[in-house]
């Protein structure tokens, strides 16, 4: 019993909660929030339960850190240039995210509910942060700064929330494991659609089956900031 008890500490001792978390992000990107179980993680880095929860915490605590990780490496992007302008900026942290959560999927659902249930929380605190300082600089007048911040947050969020990955959908469709037949079957079936119900959708089915999903991501951007310096 001693030597076990030895052995366990000294487990505990090299594992690092960077190594923990990062084991996590990968059961997360393989199979979603099912996929990550303490089992899991367990056999995964060949140690035992108590390991996790002495480094990490709850399963849920878990989730917390691997969001915040990700999130934070990508608000640490910086421009290739000093002196960026301030849409310049937004444009990069957006990307940075819109990026991150495209990688992935399992993050859309997780980085809203952290916006939603920690607002001091730093996942949440980063994105205004480096969102909002930028929003000043485009001039938009100080009692709108958290509109603004926050038309550009829930955008972003609206925007990937396509990339998410949905526990519990039994569809068994994924547009993003074939985006090209996924979207050929899609622009198939709205020309199947009768014109004279549906000229629009008809009008942009091309469109559709074509686009560039970071262009189409940076047009709202472009549209949004527009509208932010009209703010007043």
């Amino acid at each position: 019993m001693a030597t076990r008890a030895r052995l366990s500490q000294r487990r505990n001792q090299v594992l690092s909660q960077e190594q923990i978390i990062e084991a996590a992000i990968e059961l997360l990107d393989a199979g979603g929030e099912g996929a990550l179980t303490v089992r899991a993680l367990s056999e995964s880095l060949s140690t035992g339960s108590g390991a996790i929860s002495y480094h990490v915490g709850k399963r849920d605590d878990l989730l917390d850190a691997a969001t915040e990780t990700v999130v934070t490496a990508a608000l640490a992007t910086k421009p290739a240039r000093a002196g960026a302008a301030p849409g310049d900026e937004i444009r990069l942290v957006a990307l940075a995210l819109f990026d991150a959560i495209a990688e992935h999927q399992w993050l859309a659902t997780r980085l809203t509910l952290q916006i939603i249930r920690n607002p001091v929380g730093p996942v949440t605190v980063g994105i205004f942060e480096r969102i909002g300082r930028q929003v000043g600089a485009l001039g938009v007048p100080r009692a709108r700064w958290f509109d603004a911040a926050s038309t550009l947050v829930h955008y972003i969020l609206g925007a990937v929330s396509q990339n998410a990955r949905i526990e519990g959908d039994t569809s068994e469709i994924d547009p993003q494991a074939d985006r090209d037949e996924f979207f050929d079957a899609a622009s198939a079936a709205w020309q199947e659609l009768n014109p004279e119900d549906y000229p629009f959708m008809h009008a942009i089915v091309g469109q559709m089956k074509n686009h560039d999903d970071r262009e189409q991501f940076l047009t709202g951007i472009a549209v949004i900031l527009d509208g932010l310096t009209r703010l007043r």
